[in-house]
């Protein structure tokens, strides 16, 4: 493939603290260069907090970005990082557009490149919220539509398509960044959650809802494992009747910001897991879109077996070795002892099953050829 201009615009800093949340998209970046295209990180945020500026300014020293990045306040030419006229610049030589969730609206920067690709990490309520009025997506803006819903489209998602051809795809691991972890640190399967995300949306009766909804269900998970379940969990001090039962239940809890709050501490955590017990939104499974975790790649990349919440992903994803899925709580504890009764076995399929799949140097670029074919199907 010849070396492309890509111009990507995704949330890395404009919440900080959030080093997960970081590397959904630097996967995507760090994978791109990697390939030989020239990547150039828009954020559109909504000030610039300094505190926002101050992550994003170590993260462009951290991944030898500076220079080729920029926040930029919504509505305006205010930027930290690159002035608006080297973005603008850069919009009008870009040949693709890979746009978060629409993220990016300036029309100035959004217009110019060729290819204007919604990039769908979050299934089923971006379909929703434009379904419904709720929120403008944007999709005007765009002439491709991808997402790692992969399911979406399928006979048993009922998720609206809203008229568009949505190219599937799984979310890459920049396998570089991502090694085969040793030592176990934490003896203890993890993840890393916010309680409540934003709005469920309510639709045609059902309830599409967030990680709140999906743990409630399946609260009594501990008691019927032997194994310990860490969650750093992003969760506010006032929900104090989810934190009594969460702890009465054995759930551990991890502030998320500690052990998670920029990507080396994230990469630490993940790694020094037992393993994932992979939790989903409840929008993502009462749907059954097939979204598949971008955290859940990582620690696949990192050998770290994953016992993950069914969505739809295991029809287009091998499950039975280093990938595991569950439905009910007796189902994810019956997964996490046949882990833990052959853990070298899942840990060793866990990696392969990463370098088979999510390796960057795989996703993307089959995703930039159906992306310049046009169509799902390509």
């Amino acid at each position: 493939m010849s070396r492309l201009r890509v111009l990507f615009s995704g949330m890395v800093a404009g919440d900080p603290e959030q080093g997960g949340a970081s590397w959904s998209i630097l996967q995507y970046v760090l994978g791109l260069r990697a390939l030989g295209h020239e990547v150039r990180l828009v954020e559109p945020v909504d000030r610039l907090d300094p505190r926002a500026v101050d992550y994003f300014s170590r993260l462009l020293r951290d991944f030898e970005f500076e220079g080729e990045a920029a926040l930029l306040v919504r509505g305006s030419t205010a930027t930290a990082g690159a002035p608006y006229r080297e973005l603008l610049r850069w919009a009008r030589e870009a040949d693709v557009l890979l746009n978060v969730s629409g993220m990016l609206r300036d029309e100035e920067l959004a217009g110019p490149p060729p290819l204007r690709v919604f990039l769908d990490l979050d299934p089923a309520f971006n379909q929703l919220w434009h379904e419904t009025g709720g929120i403008d997506m944007g999709f005007e803006l765009h002439n491709r539509f991808a997402t790692v819903g992969l399911e979406l489209g399928e006979p048993d998602c009922a998720i609206p398509t809203c008229g568009r051809e949505w190219i599937k795809t799984l979310p890459p691991v920049h396998l570089p960044r991502w090694p085969v972890a040793q030592e176990v640190v934490t003896d203890a399967f993890s993840t890393v959650a916010n309680w409540r995300g934003y709005g469920s949306i309510e639709w045609q009766g059902r309830r599409y809802g967030q990680k709140a909804h999906s743990l409630r269900k399946l609260i009594d998970l501990p008691g019927r494992t032997e194994e310990r379940l860490v969650l750093a969990l992003a969760i506010h001090p006032d929900e104090e009747d989810d934190l009594r039962a969460l702890r009465r239940h054995r759930w551990e809890l991890s502030d998320p910001c500690e052990v998670a709050g920029s990507p080396s501490r994230y990469g630490d955590f993940v790694r020094g897991s037992k393993g994932e017990i992979g939790l989903a939104k409840e929008g993502y499974v009462e749907s059954r879109c097939g979204w598949f975790s971008d955290r859940s790649a990582c620690y696949l990349a990192s050998g770290r077996p994953v016992v993950a919440q069914e969505t739809g992903f295991s029809r287009h994803l091998p499950v039975g070795e280093g990938l595991l899925s569950f439905t009910t709580a007796a189902d994810a504890a019956a997964a996490i002892g046949e882990v833990a009764g052959d853990y070298r076995r899942h840990a060793e399929a866990a990696r392969s099953l990463a370098e088979a799949e999510f390796d960057s140097a795989i996703v993307l670029p089959r995703l930039l050829e159906r992306v310049g074919r046009g169509g799902a199907g390509a």
